[in-house]
């Protein structure tokens, strides 16, 4: 069970959810990330727990422990390296990916994988910003600001934009913004070169700017 698909895709989330800020992931938050009923959820962190891959008590958030985390970390380092290489190596867009990443991070070697970073030039960032970890489990972050928190004349370049929504993904990109776009935030939109640009809804909660 340990290393299933499901506890895999578990842990992943686990690990996604305080990458970008500090609230650790209470089981009704996962449960709706997963897409899974609360029940479920709930049978699933209890065997999480007994394998010791994460800690719980009711009523509390779910949080990794070493050995979770280790896991956690490795699957995410799949997740994302493959994401990448789908861009870049066979022209998929950024909305495209996630889905086919969680079918391919399962079946796809150790020694692929490895091939796979080594032909893309190790990268440290996937195409929606997230980091990469490396082998050893160390991740490269710098300091950030969701773009919803950014106070107007805020000056960044874009460093993570959430992959969560497909079609909100598409309307970003369709405004001009991408991974690495500097940009001023004005109000409730943004100037990118000195030129407005008025922000699909919702595309201020999953912007992140360097800080």
């Amino acid at each position: 069970m340990a290393t299933s698909p499901a506890a895999d895709d578990y842990l992943k989330t686990i690990y996604a959810h305080t990458e970008w800020q500090d609230q650790p992931i209470m089981p009704s938050v996962l449960a709706a990330n997963l897409g899974i009923a609360p029940s479920s959820v709930t049978e699933m962190v209890k065997k999480l727990a007994a394998a010791d891959l994460v800690a719980h008590e009711p009523y509390r958030p779910v949080t990794l422990t070493e050995g979770g985390h280790a896991r956690a970390v490795a699957v995410t380092r799949r997740h994302r390296l493959i994401e990448t290489w789908l861009v870049r190596e066979f022209g998929y867009t950024w909305d495209e990916v996630h889905d086919e990443a969680e079918v391919l991070e399962h079946a796809v070697s150790d020694r692929l994988l490895e091939k796979i970073d080594q032909k893309l030039g190790h990268p440290t960032h996937d195409p929606h910003g997230d980091a990469i970890p490396r082998p050893d489990g160390s991740v490269v972050r710098v300091p950030f600001v969701l773009l919803f928190e950014a106070e107007d004349g805020h000056e960044g370049s874009v460093l993570r934009v959430s992959d969560r929504d497909p079609l909100l993904l598409r309307a970003i990109e369709a405004s001009g913004i991408d991974v690495g776009t500097r940009l001023t935030v004005r109000g409730d939109g943004v100037e990118i070169g000195g030129r407005r640009v008025e922000l699909p809804a919702g595309a201020s909660d999953v912007i992140w700017l360097s800080a």
